[in-house]
């Protein structure tokens, strides 16, 4: 089992940015790929953004490409998520998670990854 801990979130204002961190312990060699989600008020769990480990490759919910940005730190078993350009329809919890996938399309749902962070809460002021 990984245990991860997301940090970072807070209130800002549109147009502002954030940074989230999300450090990684455990049975971490058990992920190959690692995945930013997030989940608004009334709404179900989305993708925001993912990265496979080894070889940085990443993706991104079309909402969000262009404003955040997904990178990892292997030697300290830390992922970030940079956040740029927020607006309000990016208030969410946003958790991280991490995963044993098989190929590209498993690193967008969120029922591939086995281990999930608590959350951390992301408002967005207009």
């Amino acid at each position: 089992q990984v245990q991860l801990v997301e940090s970072g979130g807070g209130l800002v204002q549109a147009g502002d940015s954030l940074r989230l961190s999300c450090a990684a312990s455990g049975r971490t060699l058990n992920s190959n790929a690692m995945g930013w989600f997030r989940q608004a008020p009334g709404k179900e769990r989305e993708f925001v953004a993912g990265i496979f480990l080894s070889v940085g490759r990443t993706y991104y919910a079309s909402s969000v490409k262009g404003r955040f940005t997904i990178s990892r730190e292997n030697a300290k078993n830390t992922m970030y998520l940079q956040m740029n350009s927020l607006n309000s329809e990016d208030t969410a919890v946003y958790y991280c998670a991490a995963a044993m996938v098989a190929n590209v399309i498993h690193i967008y749902e969120a029922r591939r990854y086995a281990d999930w962070g608590q959350g951390t809460q992301v408002t967005v002021s207009s």
